[in-house]
């Protein structure tokens, strides 16, 4: 199903979705960043907001005004909502007849993700494989995934540290998406291809759109083919292998020097999906709760088994998580684990860069 056609504002998509009831959750802007939050007014989408991206660098400033969609990935990805940092899993309660459990319902409506990068509807789809349909799915995670509608924003500019041409996950959707919006022009001439990709959001766009013309076409393929030459990053096409014969090269410790092991890499990223399980009580210890919370390979006792924890070191921290989502992902998952939305470089404290990085290991002598 694809179905291409042209509107001169988004707003009205956004209006139909909320009167469709999708409860959206859309780009809003809060504390100095592009946010996906929920949105009951179309108007606070953050037209004319424009955001620089660069190694341990995030900043929003002024752009176009006529422009809709010129900032690209949050600081948040959509994981925060489809996989919450904190999720309570069950309560047990102690009485005189013994222990009883209870799992909580699942508190989702109908939702609509609207401003959906295609980096990230590819992160979506990585960890859909993982969580929804692998052999230990979620059953959370399915069912907010199966009551999500996606609209996506196919991007017409990359920030500084998008790479995601190279890892062929944008910056055009192909499909996997309800709706997508393309933002043409600027101006008088300003306007939006808008394709359907379902019936569901063929349903939506009902009455909304005009047909698109074929130079409205061509200049979103032109568009999205513009933000692809204009990156700058290039991941070497064979890391994945490259990565396993180099474990013992020099270039990890110099990196290991350089991380704080601070976690900001995966927990930004869209799909980084490891996770801890804590109990929490009263103080009778009547009441019981079982959480599933984020956690991170860079934490030191994330490898603890008895008697110790297996990567006591920063670089083998580092090394796990680098050649994990770049190589050993292909092992397990069919695909590399990184989808070349940039954010481990822009949110990472000491600047370090996942592709530079991997240049400069694939420089290195075989072990």
């Amino acid at each position: 199903m694809e179905r291409a056609a042209a509107l001169d504002d988004p707003r009205p998509v956004l209006s139909a979705l909320i009167e469709a009831g999708y409860r959206v959750i859309a780009p809003v802007e809060q504390d100095g960043a592009i946010r996906y939050l929920p949105a009951v007014d179309p108007d606070s989408l953050p037209k004319g907001r424009i955001d620089s991206q660069t190694p341990g660098s995030y900043r929003l400033e002024d752009g176009d005004p006529e422009r809709w969609f010129d900032y690209v990935v949050s600081p948040e990805s959509w994981k925060a909502w489809l996989y919450p940092a904190r999720r309570k899993m069950w309560t047990s309660t102690r009485s005189e007849d013994g222990l009883s459990f209870e799992r909580p319902e699942a508190e989702w409506t109908p939702t609509a993700f609207f401003g959906v990068r295609p980096c990230d509807l590819a992160a979506i789809e990585k960890q859909d494989a993982i969580l929804k349909d692998g052999a230990f799915a979620d059953p959370d995670y399915a069912h907010r995934r199966e009551n999500a509608l996606i609209v996506v924003i196919q991007c017409a500019r990359s920030a500084e540290t998008c790479f995601c041409a190279s890892m062929n996950t944008g910056p055009r959707a192909q499909a996997g998406f309800d709706i997508a919006l393309t933002e043409l022009g600027a101006e008088a001439d300003h306007r939006f291809l808008v394709e359907a990709g379902s019936e569901a959001g063929a349903r939506v766009l009902e009455g909304l759109t005009e047909d698109a013309t074929e130079a409205d076409k061509d200049a979103a393929h032109a568009a999205t083919n513009a933000a692809a030459a204009s990156q700058i990053r290039v991941m070497p096409e064979n890391v994945a292998a490259g990565l396993k014969a180099r474990l013992t090269a020099p270039e990890w410790d110099d990196v290991a020097k350089r991380c704080l092991n601070c976690a900001n890499c995966t927990m930004a990223c869209p799909t980084c999906f490891c996770s801890d399980v804590q109990d929490t009580s009263d103080l009778t210890g009547d009441l019981t709760d079982r959480w599933r919370v984020w956690d991170s390979c860079f934490n030191p006792d994330f490898s603890y088994i008895h008697g110790g924890a297996v990567r006591t070191s920063s670089m083998s921290r580092y090394r796990q998580w680098m050649t994990h989502k770049l190589s050993s992902w292909h092992d397990q998952f069919g695909a590399s684990g990184c989808v070349g939305c940039g954010r481990c470089i822009a949110w990472c404290p000491v600047g370090i860069d996942i592709v530079a990085e991997a240049e400069t290991l694939m420089a290195q002598p075989e072990d």
